[in-house]
């Protein structure tokens, strides 16, 4: 019976050890596979399978805009930076320590919409400051004097969770871009600038130029570059390295009392967003997954990850851009409901599985059931 004790003493102290770990700058402890009871051959064989399952779009970022959302789009000019990606790569960790890594890791890639979940982030970091009293607060009285983003009657009606969600039906153009243009609703292009008008909050979009909207309207309530709000807060803290970025578009510059800024983009659908490493979006991801604490720090409030990961009336699958949930297991059969994923065109993802305790990054998979095979091969390769 002692040793029985013992061993249960010794358990408990090996899980909470591996709960409490978060990896230093610039490293992060490995384990073999085999001392945490997970299967080897099936985690290589997931492995191998995400090595195979490439998206095989080119490589050039710029090819890509120009024939999928280039070739069925007015205005598609590019207006921010593009680039060459990098090869399919990706890491796992389970229990807080790496067990698998594939790729080219180090490869600072745009990651598209991922970017969206680093705004909505900094958003949250408004929010917990009071810059941002209520999340049902109309956008238009939180911006300063003469700037008239939400002055129509219909702009008017957007409050800041409506932009968070998507829902916001945003009504005008924005660094060159009409709403209407991204994604065209009506069935012939004559009738795109017709779009239906939808009350705020009631009707969800995805939606590129309403989401720069939210990055302009965050930068005027923070005052400061969001890159820099970013870094402060959240990047130096869980030991990011220096070689993300984080652009806008050549015409995305505003006046702010008496600096010159750059609004940043929430993806890279015209160019610019997130450019980072596989490293930077797990550690980003890991930081999620422990709810929110890196050490001894809450850096982001777990009201807000809890707000954050609730879907939205028009979409239960959507929770704050670029949050995507698993109601019912319908996104992800594979996956657990409580499973979470940033994802962002190419495709881009991490995963984020607080049941199984397990991250994942997943650079350039297929665009199909392709993540959810992955995640299926790795969950089966975990001890019961």
């Amino acid at each position: 019976m002692k040793k029985i004790i013992i061993a249960l003493s010794l358990s408990l102290s090996l899980t909470a050890q591996a709960a409490d770990y978060y990896p230093p700058a610039g490293q992060w402890a490995s384990a073999k596979p085999a001392s945490l009871k997970v299967n080897e051959q099936q985690l290589t064989d997931a492995v191998q399978y995400a090595i195979a399952s490439e998206n095989p779009a080119s490589k050039n970022q710029a090819v890509v805009q120009a024939t999928t959302f280039g070739a069925k789009e007015p205005y598609d000019q590019i207006v921010g930076p593009m680039s060459v990606r990098a090869p399919a790569n990706g890491l796992i960790i389970y229990k807080g320590k790496l067990i698998a890594q594939w790729g080219e890791v180090d490869s600072v890639d745009m990651t598209h919409s991922i970017t969206k979940t680093f705004l909505t982030t900094v958003a949250g970091l408004a929010w917990q400051r009071g810059l941002i009293h209520n999340l049902q607060d109309k956008v238009g009285p939180y911006m300063p004097h003469g700037v008239d983003l939400y002055q129509s009657e219909h702009n008017s009606q957007i409050r800041w969770d409506h932009l968070l969600r998507q829902t916001s039906d945003w009504q005008g153009s924005l660094w060159g871009k009409p709403d209407w243009a991204d994604r065209p609703e009506s069935k012939t292009p004559a009738e795109w600038p017709n779009r239906p008008l939808r009350t705020p909050g009631s009707h969800y979009k995805y939606n590129d130029v309403r989401v720069n909207l939210l990055a302009l309207s965050t930068l005027y309530v923070w005052r400061k570059p969001l890159p820099t709000v970013l870094n402060e807060q959240i990047m130096q803290p869980i030991g990011a390295s220096s070689t993300w970025h984080w652009y806008g578009y050549d015409n995305s510059w505003i006046e702010l009392d008496g600096q010159r800024m750059q609004s940043v983009s929430g993806g890279g659908h015209w160019g610019g967003g997130m450019f980072i490493n596989a490293w930077d979006l797990a550690r980003f991801g890991y930081l999620f997954l422990r709810d929110g604490r890196w050490e001894d720090k809450q850096l982001v409030s777990k009201e807000w990850i809890k707000l954050a990961r609730t879907g939205g009336s028009d979409n239960p699958e959507y929770g704050f851009a670029n949050w995507f949930l698993n109601p019912g297991r319908k996104a992800l059969p594979s996956a657990p409901e409580s499973a979470v994923t940033f994802q962002g065109a190419g495709r881009n993802i991490i995963y984020i599985d607080q049941q199984h305790d397990l991250l994942m990054v997943a650079r350039w998979i297929g665009n199909g059931d392709e993540l959810n095979q992955l995640v299926g091969k790795v969950l089966a390769a975990l001890p019961d």
